[in-house]
């Protein structure tokens, strides 16, 4: 689960991580009063999307007195913001953060996740702040430096020392980065977040150390811990598929292919994206309908699936371990004539009563390609694409 960076900002705020003073706007005229409250010469008015770039796209911006508030709060609220995080289509800017105006002396990065190769959370921290970190790893990987941090005694004071030297800080510059990056790991570890990352991080002229910017990531699996950050969720920030998707507890991920995908399990439904992919095809989505696959999940399945246009064909792709392939079979078929599927449909069931499935295919009335293979099944799907 993502959430906005003033939000990520109101959490972080609770566990003393160092922040300039900020506020949320819904309205111009809100944004004003928070300009307002927050005094001083000089704020930045930034966009809150779901998205990274909003400075390059034009969603932040400085402003040098109240009337500039206002115009530029006018100019960015329901504007729509493209980064190259977005895509084309862009996110309509719905709120806004203004945020106290701060003397930066340098950027930098700091960014906490977890390592599964490693199974420990690491914390990153680099001199290239406010540049995207992928684009520093590919091209100067030696300038990011790394702690891996035991999860029975968490992020240590040595460790944060070490990477506060090897960020080159000083005087308070470097005990606020102590602090900070201590800080900053209690908040990541008590909200069970999967990703904390500041970018920038910004030493101030008098040595603060301040989270310019805040991306905070959340563990789906951990949320019925946090109900505070669920009442955070923005729906209007998320595909409206997916969306509808987990409120039939079904796991889905838009993608930009042709070939509907129906599978359960999710490390199948990754090798069933694969296989298409190496048959010459495109996945138009990621879909595990879980372990039962009942009639009921099968037809949410099948709704959620046509409600994206480029999809063409679907490949049903179902493992009879935990449930029995009959089953399956007779619940497709159902859910195939409740929803009047019309597109070519691919099914390879495998496992209990795998043959007894096929038969209920393919004596349903209905035109199922019934496969025996997945190697087979992703060479007939997208055939029926291009016949």
């Amino acid at each position: 689960m993502k959430i906005h960076e003033y939000q990520g900002k109101e959490i972080l705020k609770k566990f003393d991580v160092a922040l300039p003073k900020g506020q949320v706007a819904f309205t111009i005229d809100e944004a004003v009063r928070a300009a307002e409250k927050i005094a001083g010469g000089v704020w930045v008015v930034k966009a809150q999307i779901h998205a990274g770039g909003r400075g390059k796209g034009g969603g932040v911006k400085i402003a040098k007195s109240l009337e500039e508030v206002r115009e530029l709060a006018g100019q960015i609220l329901g504007m729509r913001l493209i980064t190259h995080q977005t895509g084309p289509e862009g996110r309509i800017v719905r709120r806004l953060l203004i945020e106290q105006g701060v003397n930066i002396a340098k950027e930098m990065y700091v960014g906490i996740t977890l390592d599964r190769a490693r199974s420990q959370n690491v914390v990153m921290v680099s001199t290239e702040g406010g540049v995207e970190i992928e684009k520093v790893a590919e091209e100067s990987p030696e300038k990011i430096l790394k702690e891996y941090v035991d999860p029975s005694i968490g992020l240590q004071q040595f460790q944060a020392r070490k990477l506060c030297f090897g960020l080159g800080l000083m005087g308070d510059a470097f005990k606020n980065g102590v602090k900070f990056l201590m800080a900053l790991y209690k908040a990541y570890e008590a909200s069970d977040a999967s990703l904390a990352e500041i970018n920038p991080l910004v030493i101030t002229q008098d040595g603060h150390v301040l989270a310019l910017d805040a991306k905070m990531n959340f563990d789906d699996n951990a949320l019925y811990r946090h109900p505070e950050i669920v009442e955070m969720r923005d729906i209007d920030e998320e595909d409206a598929l997916e969306v509808e998707a987990s409120a039939s507890n079904l796991n889905y991920i838009k993608l930009d292919g042709n070939v509907g995908c129906m599978v359960n399990g999710a490390g199948l439904a990754m090798a069933t994206m694969d296989i298409i992919k190496l048959a010459g095809g495109m996945p138009a989505n990621f879909l595990d309908v879980g372990g039962g696959a009942s009639a009921t999940t099968v037809e949410a399945g099948f709704k959620i699936i046509l409600k994206d246009p480029n999809v063409k064909a679907i490949l049903i792709n179902i493992f009879g371990g935990i449930v029995r392939c009959d089953r399956v079979a007779t619940g497709v078929v159902e859910a195939a004539k409740k929803v009047d599927v019309q597109l070519p449909i691919v099914v390879r069931l495998a496992g209990t009563n795998a043959d007894m499935a096929a038969e209920i295919l393919k004596n349903s009335g209905l035109k199922f390609l019934v496969a025996g293979s997945l190697k087979e099944a992703a060479e007939e799907v997208t055939q029926a694409i291009a016949a």
